[in-house]
């Protein structure tokens, strides 16, 4: 089964990894933060082992962004950023695995400190889940 992880996030000033950006983050004992970067590299280490991650990529700052709507009949595009949240999508990775119980373990090991994941599974083109 497919799923993207998709990491939102706001880092002032924008930079990946996002959390070296985030004060949730700088503000943890560094203790953590160096146990928080171990599993995130334990995580990518075991995704390519086990051949389940596909891609993934860090996405520039939202304001470096367009962002395409249809009005009057024809797509007009827009600045970035677009959103009234805060958070913006910072990047995203793609994953192959067994099942959705999986796919909850691999997400839940991705979020951090002032940051938010969101795991999707991925459909076909006929709008069945993968």
């Amino acid at each position: 089964m497919k799923y993207v992880i998709m990491i939102h996030s706001n880092p002032e000033p924008w930079g990946h990894p996002t959390s070296d950006y985030l004060a949730a983050h700088q503000d943890l004992p560094e203790q953590v933060r160096q146990r928080l970067n171990a599993d995130f590299e334990q995580v990518m280490a075991e995704l390519h082992a086990n051949g389940e991650l596909i891609g993934g990529e860090a996405l520039g700052a939202p304001s470096a962004a367009r962002l395409y709507r249809w009005h009057d009949g024809a797509p007009l595009a827009s600045d970035g950023p677009y959103s009234e949240a805060k958070e913006h999508l910072a990047g995203f990775f793609l994953i192959d695995v067994e099942d959705s119980a999986r796919a909850d373990a691999v997400a839940a090991r991705f979020a951090g400190p002032g940051e938010t994941v969101e795991l999707r599974p991925l459909m076909w083109p006929g709008g069945d889940d993968q």
